[in-house]
């Protein structure tokens, strides 16, 4: 059975990105709460007990997409321990057709006991359930189309994860593997959180501004929150209390926070680009959410009241593109995945300061905290694969000449490029944002004497913004520089219609050109 200890900590992981003002708009009221529901949150938030302090028999996980592993963290020393492998790195054998291991390792749960983390696979849609004390994978599902994030039911016994690329929740048994069962939810279903209660799940999407709300016991569809600050919402994260609920949604730069009581939006903050995971946290000094900024290398920090949310500061991380977050089991610590720099920010909640970053595997994206997952000094079954191989971004060049790896304040032109070791490759990664609309650009390698090598073309949306284009070579530039190819055609066009804005990465190895999850 769940302790009073474990379920004042049972948080959500999540992802989001920003960077603008605080609060925008106030929405329209909704129908009076019954009693029957204020009384289940209250008694929800009165579960919450004491914090659980850090110790050697915790653990911190990072689901990494690039070298699909999960990095094994000792969250007493700050050190990690090692992978655990789930698949080949990227590239490598995975694009072979009897290739049989998972793919686009993201998202991650932990249950209720801590006995058994969930991870995520959104290219290969497979849901692997691994075994804390011996990091061993204890089961693999095939679940729907891009599965994305999903939790665990307050039992332990089922975990439901969002198909983005469907209109399901897959309720796969967390016990034995499998499915159990396809529930309809609407389109584009990006991620489940539970209330703390266990007897509520919320979904977000990727395509309908709304929250859908799913009684967990009966499966069925009994409210849809409406009127969210934006279409797509890529994550969310839910109240220790189950009174709120944050949606971001990652590519308008905003945070919808939902009343879980009245079941309706009662804010729409404005925030910033690549507005990825919020997480809560409850410490001796308040009560509080941390959101992390893609697009500005920050994490924020707001002041959770009853009325608008109001932003304390900002911290500026020690790495590129942060985007999970979670608590420690204490409220003490704010662990902070660094996507672009293969790392984790470790960040003091009394002093809203980074004080270490640990090297993890490539590109981590979801990251959860596990109090009490195992006894201390355990290390069964762990590798070494992705560690070591750390990312690096360097210096880009735009058309005009101007620097674009430095943001443009009055433009909010920005070109980043990061460059990783992969299976004898370099992975060349390209973010633009803010450039001309509807263009194609060239970007080529430029070495130390000023020669230039072709990379790869790509071409931006109607905003002028490319989330993600990748390219697979050696690459032994110094810097990156791009100068206008054309027009993007009307098939370009129309492929950045049907991925949303561009909500994917446009790969390029060789000839070969497909979209890849973010």
């Amino acid at each position: 059975m769940l302790s009073a200890h474990r379920a004042a900590w049972m948080l959500v992981a999540t992802l989001g990105a920003g960077a603008g003002g605080v609060a925008a708009m106030s929405m329209a009221q909704a129908s009076p709460v019954s009693a029957d529901r204020a009384a289940t949150v209250k008694a929800a938030g009165v579960a919450r007990q004491h914090p659980i302090p850090i110790s050697g028999r915790d653990r911190l996980y990072t689901a990494d997409q690039t070298s699909n592993t999960v990095s094994v963290i000792d969250p007493s020393t700050n050190r990690t321990l090692g992978t655990i492998a789930l698949g080949d790195q990227r590239v490598g054998s995975t694009f072979s057709p009897q290739y049989l291991g998972d793919s686009g390792v993201h998202g991650l749960a932990i249950s209720p006991d801590h006995r058994r983390l969930a991870v995520v696979s959104v290219t290969s849609n497979t849901v692997d359930l691994i075994d804390t004390r011996t990091n061993k994978v204890v089961s693999t599902t095939d679940v729907g189309r891009a599965a994305h994030e999903g939790s665990f039911t307050a039992d332990g016994k089922q975990f439901w994860v969002a198909n983005r690329g469907r209109d399901t929740i897959s309720v796969v048994d967390a016990v034995h593997g499998g499915v159990i069962a396809n529930l309809r939810v609407g389109e584009g279903p990006s991620k489940v959180v539970m209330s703390p209660d266990g007897r509520t799940a919320y979904v977000n999407h990727i395509s309908k501004a709304e929250v859908t709300v799913v009684d967990v016991r009966s499966h069925r569809v009994k409210h849809r929150i409406t009127g969210l600050g934006a279409t797509f919402s890529s994550d969310q994260a839910i109240s220790p209390d189950g009174t709120r609920l944050w949606v971001s949604h990652k590519s308008d730069g905003k945070i919808s926070v939902v009343d879980l009581v009245h079941n309706k939006v009662v804010t729409v903050l404005n925030t910033g680009p690549d507005t990825n995971h919020p997480q809560f946290a409850d410490t001796p000094s308040g009560k509080y959410v941390y959101l992390t900024m893609g697009g500005l290398d920050e994490t924020w920090v707001y002041r959770r009241a009853s009325g608008a949310p109001t932003l304390v500061t900002k911290i500026k991380n020690h790495g590129h593109a942060p985007h999970g977050a979670w608590a420690s089991g204490d409220g003490s610590r704010m662990y902070i995945g660094l996507q672009k720099s293969d790392a984790v920010d470790v960040i003091d909640t009394a002093s809203n300061k980074v004080i270490d970053t640990i090297k993890t595997g490539q590109e981590p994206q979801a990251l959860v905290y596990a109090p009490r997952a195992t006894t201390a000094g355990s290390t069964p079954n762990l590798g070494r694969q992705g560690l070591g191989q750390q990312a690096h971004n360097i210096r880009t060049t735009l058309p005009d000449g101007s620097a674009g790896d430095t943001l443009d304040p009055v433009r909010g032109r920005t070109l980043e490029a990061t460059i990783r070791p992969v299976s004898g490759l370099d992975m060349i990664e390209l973010q633009a944002r803010a450039l001309k609309p509807n263009t194609v650009y060239q970007a080529y390698s430029v070495a130390a004497d000023g020669k230039k090598t072709p990379v790869r073309s790509f071409p931006t949306d109607a905003n002028g913004n490319t989330p993600g284009a990748l390219a697979f070579d050696a690459f032994d530039g110094e810097s990156i520089s791009i100068q206008v190819k054309g027009q993007a055609t009307p098939v370009q066009k129309a492929a950045f219609a049907a991925q949303g804005s561009m909500h994917g990465h446009a790969v390029k190895t060789a000839d070969l050109l497909f979209c890849d999850c973010c």
